[in-house]
Protein backbone atom coordinates (compact mmCIF):
# COMPACT_ATOMS: atom_id res chain seq x y z
CA UNK A 1 0.00 0.00 0.00
CA UNK A 2 1.35 3.42 -0.94
CA UNK A 3 1.58 5.89 1.96
CA UNK A 4 2.29 8.90 -0.24
CA UNK A 5 0.02 11.77 0.66
CA UNK A 6 -1.48 14.37 -1.66
CA UNK A 7 1.08 16.76 -0.28
CA UNK A 8 4.28 16.71 -2.36
CA UNK A 9 5.48 20.07 -0.97
CA UNK A 10 5.24 19.02 2.66
CA UNK A 11 2.53 21.54 3.53
CA UNK A 12 0.58 19.12 5.68
CA UNK A 13 3.26 16.88 7.14
CA UNK A 14 2.51 16.08 10.74
CA UNK A 15 4.54 17.98 13.31
CA UNK A 16 3.98 19.00 16.91
CA UNK A 17 4.98 22.20 18.67
CA UNK A 18 8.08 21.80 20.86
CA UNK A 19 7.48 21.57 24.63
CA UNK A 20 9.62 24.63 25.35
CA UNK A 21 7.69 26.76 22.84
CA UNK A 22 5.03 28.78 24.68
CA UNK A 23 3.60 30.65 21.68
CA UNK A 24 -0.20 30.61 21.54
CA UNK A 25 -2.14 29.69 18.39
CA UNK A 26 -5.10 31.14 16.50
CA UNK A 27 -7.97 29.23 14.88
CA UNK A 28 -8.75 30.61 11.42
CA UNK A 29 -12.06 29.85 9.70
CA UNK A 30 -11.80 29.57 5.89
CA UNK A 31 -14.56 30.59 3.51
CA UNK A 32 -13.04 28.64 0.63
CA UNK A 33 -12.39 24.97 -0.03
CA UNK A 34 -8.85 25.72 -1.26
CA UNK A 35 -7.13 24.58 1.94
CA UNK A 36 -3.86 23.78 0.14
CA UNK A 37 -3.72 27.22 -1.49
CA UNK A 38 -4.42 28.99 1.82
CA UNK A 39 -1.76 26.86 3.55
CA UNK A 40 0.78 27.78 0.85
CA UNK A 41 -0.09 31.48 1.15
CA UNK A 42 0.36 31.47 4.94
CA UNK A 43 3.63 29.50 4.77
CA UNK A 44 4.99 31.86 2.06
CA UNK A 45 4.49 34.67 4.57
CA UNK A 46 6.51 32.86 7.23
CA UNK A 47 3.66 31.57 9.38
CA UNK A 48 3.66 28.15 11.02
CA UNK A 49 0.37 26.36 10.49
CA UNK A 50 -1.34 23.19 11.62
CA UNK A 51 -4.15 21.41 9.80
CA UNK A 52 -5.58 18.24 11.41
CA UNK A 53 -5.22 15.41 8.88
CA UNK A 54 -6.44 11.83 8.55
CA UNK A 55 -5.68 8.92 6.23
CA UNK A 56 -8.19 8.20 3.48
CA UNK A 57 -8.15 4.89 1.60
CA UNK A 58 -9.19 4.93 -2.05
CA UNK A 59 -8.90 2.88 -5.25
CA UNK A 60 -7.04 4.58 -8.11
CA UNK A 61 -7.87 4.34 -11.84
CA UNK A 62 -5.68 1.19 -12.15
CA UNK A 63 -7.74 -0.48 -9.38
CA UNK A 64 -4.88 -0.27 -6.82
CA UNK A 65 -5.60 0.54 -3.19
CA UNK A 66 -3.94 3.79 -2.14
CA UNK A 67 -3.84 6.04 0.92
CA UNK A 68 -3.60 9.79 1.12
CA UNK A 69 -3.71 12.39 3.84
CA UNK A 70 -6.68 14.73 3.74
CA UNK A 71 -7.77 17.53 6.04
CA UNK A 72 -10.29 16.49 8.70
CA UNK A 73 -12.20 19.71 8.06
CA UNK A 74 -11.70 21.81 4.95
CA UNK A 75 -12.53 25.16 6.53
CA UNK A 76 -10.15 25.42 9.49
CA UNK A 77 -6.44 26.23 9.82
CA UNK A 78 -4.47 26.86 13.01
CA UNK A 79 -1.76 29.55 12.92
CA UNK A 80 1.00 29.92 15.48
CA UNK A 81 1.30 33.44 16.90
CA UNK A 82 4.64 34.64 15.55
CA UNK A 83 3.52 38.18 14.76
CA UNK A 84 1.19 40.70 16.38
CA UNK A 85 -2.54 40.86 15.66
CA UNK A 86 -2.19 43.99 13.51
CA UNK A 87 0.21 42.28 11.08
CA UNK A 88 -1.91 39.13 10.96
CA UNK A 89 -5.06 41.17 10.26
CA UNK A 90 -3.26 42.89 7.34
CA UNK A 91 -2.04 39.56 5.97
CA UNK A 92 -5.57 38.14 6.06
CA UNK A 93 -7.12 41.24 4.48
CA UNK A 94 -4.48 41.23 1.70
CA UNK A 95 -5.14 37.57 0.89
CA UNK A 96 -7.22 36.65 -2.13
CA UNK A 97 -8.83 33.95 0.05
CA UNK A 98 -11.61 34.90 2.43
CA UNK A 99 -10.84 33.87 6.03
CA UNK A 100 -11.38 35.10 9.57
CA UNK A 101 -9.56 34.54 12.85
CA UNK A 102 -11.90 33.40 15.61
CA UNK A 103 -12.53 36.07 18.24
CA UNK A 104 -12.70 35.81 22.05
CA UNK A 105 -16.37 36.76 21.98
CA UNK A 106 -18.94 38.47 19.79
CA UNK A 107 -18.39 41.72 21.69
CA UNK A 108 -14.58 41.59 21.44
CA UNK A 109 -12.35 42.38 18.47
CA UNK A 110 -9.41 40.50 20.06
CA UNK A 111 -8.35 37.17 18.60
CA UNK A 112 -8.95 34.01 20.66
CA UNK A 113 -5.52 32.69 21.67
CA UNK A 114 -5.23 28.92 22.18
CA UNK A 115 -2.64 28.28 24.93
CA UNK A 116 0.48 26.42 23.77
CA UNK A 117 -0.02 23.43 26.11
CA UNK A 118 -3.62 22.96 24.98
CA UNK A 119 -2.56 23.18 21.31
CA UNK A 120 0.37 20.78 21.81
CA UNK A 121 -1.93 18.15 23.32
CA UNK A 122 -4.49 18.71 20.55
CA UNK A 123 -1.78 18.29 17.88
CA UNK A 124 -0.55 15.04 19.44
CA UNK A 125 -4.09 13.69 19.65
CA UNK A 126 -4.61 14.53 15.95
CA UNK A 127 -1.65 12.38 14.83
CA UNK A 128 -2.95 10.57 11.70
CA UNK A 129 -1.19 7.35 12.77
CA UNK A 130 -3.46 6.99 15.83
CA UNK A 131 -6.47 4.90 14.87
CA UNK A 132 -8.87 5.03 17.85
CA UNK A 133 -10.02 8.62 17.61
CA UNK A 134 -13.03 10.62 16.47
CA UNK A 135 -13.27 14.20 15.29
CA UNK A 136 -16.22 16.39 16.30
CA UNK A 137 -17.53 19.80 15.45
CA UNK A 138 -17.40 22.46 18.16
CA UNK A 139 -21.17 22.16 18.67
CA UNK A 140 -21.08 18.35 18.94
CA UNK A 141 -18.29 18.61 21.53
CA UNK A 142 -20.32 21.02 23.67
CA UNK A 143 -23.17 18.48 23.79
CA UNK A 144 -20.93 15.74 25.19
CA UNK A 145 -21.38 15.28 28.92
CA UNK A 146 -18.25 14.30 30.78
CA UNK A 147 -15.90 14.85 33.68
CA UNK A 148 -12.79 17.05 33.48
CA UNK A 149 -9.83 14.70 33.99
CA UNK A 150 -6.05 14.45 33.97
CA UNK A 151 -4.54 11.26 32.51
CA UNK A 152 -2.21 9.76 35.14
CA UNK A 153 -0.93 6.60 33.38
CA UNK A 154 -0.13 5.37 29.88
CA UNK A 155 0.94 7.13 26.68
CA UNK A 156 -1.35 10.11 27.32
CA UNK A 157 0.01 10.74 30.83
CA UNK A 158 -0.21 14.45 31.66
CA UNK A 159 -2.96 15.20 29.12
CA UNK A 160 -6.11 16.91 30.29
CA UNK A 161 -9.58 17.00 28.83
CA UNK A 162 -13.06 15.72 29.39
CA UNK A 163 -13.69 11.99 29.93
CA UNK A 164 -16.72 11.08 27.79
CA UNK A 165 -18.41 7.84 26.84
CA UNK A 166 -19.30 6.93 23.26
CA UNK A 167 -20.27 3.53 21.81
CA UNK A 168 -19.59 1.85 25.17
CA UNK A 169 -15.98 3.09 25.16
CA UNK A 170 -14.27 5.92 27.04
CA UNK A 171 -12.57 8.80 25.25
CA UNK A 172 -10.51 11.82 26.25
CA UNK A 173 -12.15 14.84 24.61
CA UNK A 174 -9.95 17.83 23.76
CA UNK A 175 -11.64 20.98 22.47
CA UNK A 176 -10.16 23.93 20.62
CA UNK A 177 -12.07 26.70 18.84
CA UNK A 178 -13.73 25.25 15.74
CA UNK A 179 -13.40 21.53 16.48
CA UNK A 180 -12.59 18.76 18.95
CA UNK A 181 -10.90 15.37 18.96
CA UNK A 182 -11.73 12.31 21.08
CA UNK A 183 -9.03 9.71 21.72
CA UNK A 184 -9.78 6.29 23.22
CA UNK A 185 -8.53 6.01 26.79
CA UNK A 186 -9.04 3.71 29.76
CA UNK A 187 -11.08 5.43 32.44
CA UNK A 188 -8.82 3.81 35.08
CA UNK A 189 -5.92 5.93 33.78
CA UNK A 190 -7.81 9.18 34.45
CA UNK A 191 -8.16 11.21 37.62
CA UNK A 192 -10.98 13.72 38.02
CA UNK A 193 -9.81 17.33 38.21
CA UNK A 194 -11.30 19.83 40.62
CA UNK A 195 -13.07 22.64 38.82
Amino acid sequence: MNNKSFDPDGLFRFSVQAEDDYSPWYAVRLFTLKTEAVASYLKEHGLEIFIPMEWEDYVDKDNHRRRKLKPVVRNLVFIKKTTDEKNLRKLIIDSQYKMAVMLKSKESRNFYEIPSTQMREFQMMCNPEIAMKKFLSEDEAKLKAGTPVMVTHGPLKGFSGKLVRSSKKYFLLKEVPGMAVMLKVSRWCCKAMEE
